[in-house]
């Protein structure tokens, strides 16, 4: 995996004290998430609690303070068979991360121009398209790592969003995820993930151990 990613996991820890301004910037970026996902995201979704009995609606669920996620095809029969995410799997994905801009993002998936570019990505097809001059931003050759993320739930070393996200899943889903700062980075200042911002997942669950 890239050095900067592998540093980015090894300093996290979520943060046992708040920062002055957290009261006014959580209650902000919830509500800005759950009106992205209610109103702008495609398909239009509704929270789990609202979901009315037998209804095959798109939904998201949340978690922790806060983490917003949707998987896709949840509603599929089969998926009951599929192994599920514990608190003491072992788990590999293939991933995106994303600065969250409360606004959609475009992924190779769904169109092959105007792509909303992840701060680091280990899908080869993401990794492609960053590669390729007229769709990315001219990505070094080898630069990222395509190689699954292995991630043990049972380690402290997890983002704590990240951690709220996979937990349920099942190996074979394709999960959208969006977390609150203090659920991803925090305080933490990055070159690449502006202070005190919301993140995106977007990731595949390829193996559950």
């Amino acid at each position: 995996m890239n050095r900067f990613f592998i540093s980015i996991f090894a300093a996290l820890v979520l943060l046992a004290g708040c920062s002055d301004d957290e009261e006014d910037i959580l209650p902000t970026q919830k509500t800005k998430i759950v009106s992205y996902l209610t109103g702008t995201h495609s398909p239009k979704l509704v929270a789990y609690e609202e979901l009315e009995e037998g209804s095959d609606e798109a939904y998201f669920t949340t978690s922790g303070n806060a983490v917003y996620r949707y998987i896709a095809g949840i509603n599929n029969p089969d998926r009951v068979n599929w192994t599920e995410v514990t608190r003491t799997s072992k788990v590999t994905i293939t991933f995106s991360a994303y600065v969250f801009t409360y606004a959609n993002i475009v992924t190779p998936a769904t169109s092959t121009t105007n792509l909303t570019m992840p701060y680091y990505s280990n899908d080869p097809v993401m990794i492609a398209a960053m590669e390729d001059a007229e769709n990315g931003p001219g990505l070094t050759p080898g630069a990222w790592s395509s190689e699954p993320l292995e991630i043990d739930m049972r380690s402290s070393g997890i983002i704590k969003g990240l951690y709220d996200a996979l937990l349920g899943c099942r190996e074979g889903d394709y999960v959208e995820s969006y977390m609150t700062y203090n659920m991803a980075y925090g305080d933490i200042n990055f070159s690449t993930i502006p202070k005190e911002s919301p993140i995106a997942y977007f990731f595949t669950v390829n193996s559950v151990e």
